[in-house]
């Protein structure tokens, strides 16, 4: 297996500082991402469990998790009204079902 190119640090100060600033945003966008990963798994897994009032609420929450992600440009805002459609669909069989 190649082992990974060593990168080099940059020579100007807006580059050392710019490399910097990556470094906080690339941590705050994965944080981000997984929040959201999460939000929908959580969703899931009420719904896979089949407990309607569970899965309601944290699709609420789970909703709110994705439009604020979604705003911010982590994801695009079509995957996030895809995966929210794609939710409220799953939620809202669970409480036909019964």
């Amino acid at each position: 297996m190649a082992a990974k190119p060593v990168k080099k640090n940059p020579r100007l100060a807006s580059g050392r500082k710019r490399a910097r600033q990556n470094v906080k945003l690339n941590a705050a966008n994965t944080s981000l991402r997984s929040k959201y990963r999460t939000a929908i798994k959580n969703v899931e897994k009420a719904v896979a469990a089949g407990d309607k009032t569970k899965a309601a609420e944290l699709f609420g929450k789970a909703q709110s998790v994705l439009d604020v992600i979604a705003d911010k440009g982590i994801f695009h805002k079509n995957k996030a009204a895809r995966d929210k459609s794609r939710m409220a669909a799953k939620v809202k069989a669970l409480a036909l079902a019964a």
